[in-house]
């Protein structure tokens, strides 16, 4: 069985990015859905009617940017974005939470939101960041796989170099690629996290910072299939 993606998406211009990363991982053969979290209902009918219209109408625009209006879309409500993602993941399976950058980033860089960074310490989905400006790019050919880890983050790269074509790189490697041949770095959690959890180690987090592809950290010890095949991480 392959993977099965959540897109963070509300709407604004970089979470198009979001939705291009999410469209990669689709071509790789993963399942991909759209969530928005609402933060509170509304205490009226009437406008709790037009406030869920307006979900389900945003929702709508990022299936149409996602190239399949019968995505799955999910309106949540909650207090916290991560939270309700986290348990809409639960709910549906799902094996990564994919993520924009920052809004202010600078284009072709990752910056961490702070939805993000609550799940990459302690969450049990994997996250996936795609870099400002990703939407703009078309839809780029990805012809490296990068990996920083071993186990699960070297497992779930395999998976994706086969439904790609692309090659993979050695361990350790970063590769480019803000342009159409792009990359994509696979990091793993560190040795000493929880199983099953996110956590990156300092020397991770570095390796974020400076990327100029999309990143996709996975939990320890839970590899990623992308092709329908089993993988197994140490």
């Amino acid at each position: 069985m392959s993977a099965n993606i959540i897109i963070s998406y509300d709407g604004t211009n970089n979470e198009d990015d979001a939705v291009a990363l999410g469209r990669l991982f689709a071509g790789a053969g993963a399942e991909v859905s759209l969530a928005y979290v609402r933060h509170a209902p509304e205490p009226e009918t009437s406008r709790e009617i037009l406030a869920q219209h307006e979900a389900e109408t945003l929702l709508e625009r990022g299936a149409e940017l996602l190239g399949g209006r019968d995505a799955a879309r999910h309106v949540i409500t909650d207090r916290s974005t991560p939270e309700g993602l986290s348990v809409l993941a639960a709910q549906t399976e799902a094996d990564v939470i994919v993520f924009c950058s920052d809004s202010h980033t600078a284009k072709g860089h990752i910056a961490v939101g702070n939805s993000a960074e609550r799940l990459l310490n302690g969450g049990a989905t994997a996250v996936a960041i795609a870099p400002a400006g990703f939407a703009g790019d078309g839809d780029p050919q990805v012809r490296r796989i990068g990996v920083a880890g071993d186990g699960s983050a070297q497992a779930t790269a395999e998976a994706l170099s086969r439904s790609l074509g692309a090659e993979l790189g050695a361990a350790g490697e970063h590769p480019g690629g803000h342009e159409q041949d792009a990359g994509l770095l696979v990091v793993g959690s560190r040795p000493e996290a929880e199983q099953g959890r996110v956590s990156l180690s300092a020397a991770s987090e570095n390796l974020i910072e400076i990327a100029t592809c999309p990143v996709l950290v996975v939990p320890r010890g839970k590899a990623i299939a992308f092709d329908g095949a089993i993988v197994t991480a140490a």
